[in-house]
């Protein structure tokens, strides 16, 4: 197996070589293990391509996404290289079912950008970014939806915040355009204006997409839920920035989301952390 190489710069502001960034115990392995699946980041290069299979297959095969790869069957893109991956595997099969990718402000200091970058203004949140990591690529097998990998993945996350000193943490979260049967932005444009009701962060946060979906001329009056992902991060404290913007590669609409460890509602940090 290939190693991946170690960056030449920090991956922490705590100014810690990538190897300190997790866990000394073998594999990094993650002590958030339940019934059937274990949890840890990835080590070697055929880890991370592992993990780019999953993508592939649940955002093109399943969801139709259109993907500029340079890797057939893999979901590759510039930031890959730079981020740091989380997996759960079928602890029977080994295979991974569960994925996130995680940039530290570090490494979009050296990518130049996250990828939330290319998709919305962010300048105001720049007194944020030492502190900042973006998620990305989440996505879950669909023989394993069930709630406790995305659990698992959770779990290892909030740790990695928390021994990491890192605080706040940013993503683009994707609502599907086919609603019932129908390729259309209503879906999303409904979302957002339920969202935008109950969890609109302050006006200091404000984002502006670079390709705006037309919410305006849109259908925004469907009784419809957000995905499972936005209701689990809306649970977990995180709060919208700002109108959803179009990915026509991935044909859905991308909310941008921020969620900060200190907004952890109490039975949540003490599931995750064990704090009170």
């Amino acid at each position: 197996m290939n190693e991946l190489p170690s960056p030449t710069m920090p991956l922490s502001p705590v100014a810690l070589p990538r190897g300190s960034l997790h866990r000394s115990d073998p594999q990094n392995a993650v002590p958030a293990e339940r019934a059937g699946i274990t949890v840890s980041w990835a080590a070697h290069q055929d880890e991370v391509r592992a993990a780019q299979r999953l993508r592939h297959d649940v955002f093109a095969l399943e969801m139709g996404a259109r993907l500029n790869t340079p890797l057939a069957g893999h979901d590759v893109d510039l930031f890959d290289d730079f981020c740091e991956h989380l997996l759960v595997r079928d602890a029977a099969s080994g295979q991974v079912v569960g994925t996130y990718r995680v940039l530290t402000p570090a490494q979009a200091r050296r990518v130049g950008s996250t990828y939330s970058d290319t998709e919305f203004d962010l300048t105001r949140l720049r007194g944020l970014r030492e502190r900042m990591v973006e998620l990305g690529r989440s996505c879950v097998h669909p023989d394993h939806r069930h709630g406790g990998v995305i659990l698992a993945l959770w779990g290892a996350l909030a740790e990695f915040m928390v021994r990491n000193q890192l605080d706040t943490m940013i993503g683009c979260a994707s609502i599907p355009m086919l609603h019932n049967g129908v390729v259309s932005g209503d879906a999303a444009a409904s979302i957002w204006q339920q969202v935008r009701q109950t969890h609109l962060a302050p006006i200091d946060y404000h984002v502006r997409p670079r390709l705006p979906l037309p919410v305006e001329a849109l259908d925004g009056s469907l009784p419809i839920e957000p995905p499972a992902l936005i209701k689990g991060y809306l649970r977990l404290g995180a709060k919208v920035l700002g109108p959803p913007a179009w990915d026509p590669d991935f044909n859905s609409a991308d909310l941008p989301m921020l969620m900060r460890i200190a907004d952890l509602p109490p039975r949540y940090r003490k599931h995750f952390l064990g704090a009170a």
